[in-house]
């Protein structure tokens, strides 16, 4: 049996994620109700909702998920029947700086969401738990950092988060499955690796690289740029989330990941080959290249291994990594000239 999401929460639907979903969404359930929660912080841009096509579908609401009261509200008020938690503190390097508010939202953010959730749908009995869902986004960085030889992350991997931000998000990753086997919420879990696409924040790794080739500044590497990531467009994310929602099995994990790994190095040489490509210069790109200091317990590798979405969900990717990398290029070179 499917679950038909009708009413949506989207928490921090102003961020990059998040808008992209919500842009996704409309364009693919026009007759759904979405309300949009977000406490905007730096990571949230009203712009990044410019251009929905079916506003009176849509109700954007300022406010902090750790509100209980104002998330009851709503809940009520709209007849939400989906929660969709995109809502987060994310920057590993912000989080070295003040782990504080990382734990403020990410972990009692979370488990705010989750009582007022339970209140709403299953004390007051709103909803049967077959009628409602709550879909948790989270990260592949709770499960530490492989050796160039490790296999890809499972749903099974050891959680091992060592940063402040991944120990936010492994905490509210726990309460998400606690909430559905102590009190039979039904809860939906996504681990993504690192996403990439229109909307990003400018201190994400692709933007701020694409960023100094605009600018024609160094490009700062960290260590010796060997790091590796596992790349996922953002479109092909919101895809995987609405087939967790329609599909998934509540009570489930599902790890969701391109398949699609660079080392920073190599990454930042490639933007730099389609720069030279698109827009030459009297230097190559890669001349701008800067090895700058490490960050303090930076994690060596991250890789998902999506086969059990692909396998039990009929998920996969399905947009080309370098024809997307050279969209967002030719995007920024076109807004250039356009000044």
């Amino acid at each position: 049996m499917t679950f038909q999401p009708k009413k949506l929460l989207v928490t921090g639907g102003a961020g990059f994620i998040g808008s992209n979903f919500i842009h996704y969404w409309q364009k693919h359930h026009p007759d759904h109700f979405i309300v949009n929660l977000d406490v905007m912080t730096y990571a949230g841009n009203l712009q990044n909702l410019a251009g929905l096509p079916h506003l009176s579908q849509y109700l954007f609401v300022e406010g902090d998920i750790r509100n209980g009261h104002l998330v009851e509200q709503l809940l009520r008020g709209h007849h939400i029947d989906t929660i969709v938690h995109f809502a987060a503190e994310s920057h590993v390097d912000r989080s070295i700086a003040h782990p504080d508010v990382f734990v403020q939202t990410n972990v009692i953010g979370t488990y705010t969401l989750l009582e007022a959730a339970r209140k709403v749908w299953l004390d007051e009995k709103k909803w049967t738990a077959a009628d409602c869902r709550f879909h948790h986004i989270s990260t592949d960085e709770v499960y530490g950092s492989l050796g160039l030889d490790d296999p890809a992350f499972t749903e099974v991997s050891q959680y091992q988060p060592n940063s402040p931000y991944s120990a936010s998000k492994a905490g509210s990753d726990h309460l998400v499955r606690a909430y559905h086997h102590t009190f039979g919420l039904p809860t939906t879990l996504s681990n993504c690796s690192n996403n990439f696409g229109p909307r990003q924040h400018p201190e994400k790794l692709i933007p701020t690289i694409i960023r100094h080739c605009m600018q024609w500044s160094p490009i700062p590497v960290y260590g010796d740029g060997n790091n590796v990531r596992d790349w996922l467009y953002v479109e092909d994310h919101c895809e995987a989330i609405e087939r967790i929602l329609y599909q998934g099995v509540i009570g489930q994990a599902y790890n969701v990941g391109g398949k699609n790994e660079w080392s920073n190095l190599d990454l930042v040489e490639l933007i730099c080959n389609i720069f030279d490509r698109l827009h030459p210069q009297s230097k190559g790109y890669d001349s701008l290249i800067s090895f700058v200091k490490d960050r303090p317990g930076h994690d060596y590798r991250y890789a998902i291994n999506p086969e059990k979405i692909s396998t039990e969900l009929g998920w996969s990717v399905t947009h080309h990594f370098e024809d997307q990398l050279k969209n967002m290029i030719l995007i920024c070179l076109e807004e250039v000239d356009a000044i």
